[in-house]
């Protein structure tokens, strides 16, 4: 499982034209899933997310979490973060899981999350066409991958 966790001073999601979520001062997640990707590694990730201390504190200093600014949370599925560009010019998603894996894995992601924050998360719509505003604090962008934990 992969993620790209990007500090936000406010981030939304449209979907056909209907704003589906919309956050203040927080992450804006987006979620990559492989097809062996298990709840180990959703715990391993909100864990790591939810504690990742890139938040300034009263001295500028990226010292807090998430959980200690109460930050808000979006979060958005993007199968391709799993894209692979070795060959040739249009990438590849064979890693990436199929729906009836992802699906649940993503669900799964997003209750684990709001269960550790304790509040609800807004989201995107697995598979659909979406359109993220965002406006990166910092900037800051940080790429996790479950895989990659040793």
């Amino acid at each position: 499982m992969r993620v790209v966790l990007q500090r936000v001073l406010e981030a939304s999601v449209t979907i056909n034209g209907t704003v589906n979520g919309t956050i203040g001062n927080g992450l804006l997640i987006l979620v990559g899933i492989e097809e062996d990707d298990s709840k180990e590694d959703i715990s391993w990730l909100v864990n790591k997310i939810l504690k990742m201390r890139i938040f300034n504190d009263e001295s500028g200093v990226m010292n807090c979490s998430l959980q200690d600014i109460s930050g808000e949370v979006l979060v958005i599925s993007q199968f391709t973060l799993h894209a692979s560009t070795k060959k040739g010019n249009r990438p590849s998603y064979i890693k990436a899981a199929k729906p009836e894996i992802a699906v649940p894995l993503y669900n799964n992601f997003l209750k684990e999350i709001e269960e550790q924050l304790g509040k609800n998360v807004e989201k995107g719509v697995f598979g659909a066409d979406m359109k993220v505003l965002l406006t990166n604090d910092g900037p800051v962008t940080i790429i996790i991958d479950s895989k990659s934990r040793e």
